[in-house]
């Protein structure tokens, strides 16, 4: 990827509601290119764009991440937790673990209750972790060091 279109993916990391005019101030890229580049990028790049939610103003005081390891079948479990209301994010990792799950509960009786229902799915192993404060969230590539550092880092692999 060239340095500019990094910035213009800097540009929507930062703010994915900046206007084309005023991404095309910041990176000198024209706006109809901007146009012809970001209908690419929906297609082949940018995978969702949403906004970060404070849950406990929602009243969802309880934020948890529960590394999991099953015995058994795994791709009902994923099902479920996919499906499931309280679920904000699932990955499949390794190192022991089958995955990691983070949940938004109103409290610890809510929790306690998905916990339960989890079982059913051949928990073997599980840790948890709850959430106290957000440090960094969602940055990676919302500073002109990381345009820098991966516009070099493509000069190296080319």
């Amino acid at each position: 990827m060239k340095q500019k279109e990094l910035e213009v993916l800097q540009v929507l990391r930062q703010n994915a509601r900046e206007t084309l005019t005023m991404i095309s101030r910041k990176t000198g890229v024209p706006v109809s290119t901007l146009f012809d580049r970001l209908s690419e990028y929906k297609q082949k790049l940018i995978i969702k764009h949403t906004c970060l939610i404070d849950f406990t103003r929602l009243g969802f005081d309880l934020r948890v991440q529960i590394l999991v390891k099953l015995q058994k079948e795994k791709q009902e479990f994923e099902r479920f937790v996919s499906e499931h209301l309280h679920i904000n994010t699932v990955y499949r990792i390794s190192n022991g673990y089958d995955y990691l799950v983070e949940g938004v509960f109103k409290n610890m009786k809510d929790f306690m209750a998905f916990l339960q229902t989890i079982e059913r799915y051949g928990v073997k192993e599980r840790k948890e972790f709850y959430i106290l404060e957000d440090l960094k969230r969602e940055a990676f590539l919302t500073t002109d060091t990381h345009v820098h550092l991966l516009a070099a880092n493509a000069r190296d692999i080319a």
